[in-house]
């Protein structure tokens, strides 16, 4: 540590003389000199590692509990005139309810417990809104499904990556179903999916789903087949219906072909052009013989035509198509 230490003029006390004391510096009568490092107290206290949980329960802590008339009190001023401050204080009130809750609630969430107390207090402010103080209904009594339902909501849509409950039954299942397994082993029954929707009191279908669902976890199909591999697990999944990009591509060839097709007709002679649409792009192709018979020629010379003006197609799409070779490889294997 470096300070600024202010050198006296000799004085008529006896002093210590002071080493170079004559001799002028650049500062004047100033010069910096090397002082000890003073003692930092705060060094010498003990760290503590910064603990939000603890701090936010020693907040909540200073709110004081409230009675049954001052709970039907501020909820009629909430109810009859949105009073901010009433609501505050219900909320603030219960805050403790909230981690009480959600204590509960970690043994199966087993990560950060401020999560849950966000959610739950959520659901209290929801719970403030929604009480009617003027039924026989305790404050906190009420507040606590509200509380429950909101953190039951939240584990439920952070499971994992994909839900594994969206429905009232399937979130009954969540927390239900291992318990009722177990107790139905417990009483020497084999835990069926016919006699746990009986006693769920939904069906065997969810049952069966949200075993599934429990009993299985997310992998990703990004991640790579082995540790040292860079295969991942989406180069081996198959699928029978066609790519977004595949679609879009067939449309627009598609739609260049139907183009294409109007330029070519106006290439070809009238019986050609009749051959054409009677016999090559219709639906029910009249007979050779027909055709035959309409322009007084044979039915192998009206094939022959026929041929010709494929062939002529074919010649005009790949001029004017390049991709249009790899199309029709394409199509015709499809087909």
């Amino acid at each position: 540590m470096i300070a600024d230490v202010t050198i006296k003029k000799k004085s008529s006390k006896k002093t210590r003389k002071q080493p170079n004391s004559n001799k002028k510096t650049a500062l004047g009568s100033k010069t910096k000199v090397a002082a000890k490092p003073k003692k930092d107290s705060s060094t010498e206290k003990s760290v503590v590692k910064y603990d939000p949980l603890q701090r936010y329960l020693n907040e909540i802590s200073q709110y004081n509990l409230l009675t049954r008339d001052e709970e039907k009190e501020l909820g009629a001023r909430v109810q009859e005139h949105g009073d901010s401050e009433a609501a505050y204080r219900l909320v603030t009130s219960n805050l403790r309810l909230v981690v009480k809750i959600a204590l509960e609630f970690q043994r199966v969430w087993m990560q950060n417990l401020l999560d849950l107390i966000q959610e739950g207090n959520i659901g209290l402010m929801q719970a403030v809104r929604k009480f009617d103080p003027y039924k026989n209904v305790k404050f906190s009594y009420y507040a606590s499904f509200w509380i429950k339902a909101y953190i039951l909501k939240f584990i439920m849509d952070n499971w994992r990556l994909v839900k594994i409950g969206t429905t009232q039954g399937q979130r009954k299942l969540f927390f239900k179903l291992k318990k009722e397994k177990q107790r139905l082993i417990d009483e020497g029954f084999d835990p069926k999916p016919k006699l746990l929707s009986e006693k769920l009191g939904v069906s065997e279908r969810e049952i069966v789903d949200m075993d599934q669902r429990l009993n299985g976890w997310d992998v990703s199909l990004d991640a790579p087949l082995k540790e040292d591999s860079d295969t991942e697990r989406i180069e081996f999944l198959s699928t029978e219906t066609a790519s977004i990009e595949d679609n879009v591509a067939k449309k627009q060839m598609e739609f260049l072909l139907h183009t294409k097709i109007a330029e070519f007709r106006k290439k070809i002679t009238k019986r050609e052009l009749e051959i054409f649409d009677q016999r090559i792009f219709s639906d029910s192709p009249v007979t050779l013989q027909e055709i035959g018979d309409r322009y007084g020629i044979s039915r192998e010379r009206v094939r022959q035509v026929e041929k010709s003006v494929v062939k002529k197609m074919r010649e005009f799409f790949k001029k004017e198509i390049p991709d249009f070779d790899v199309y029709a490889y394409t199509h015709s294997s499809e087909t």
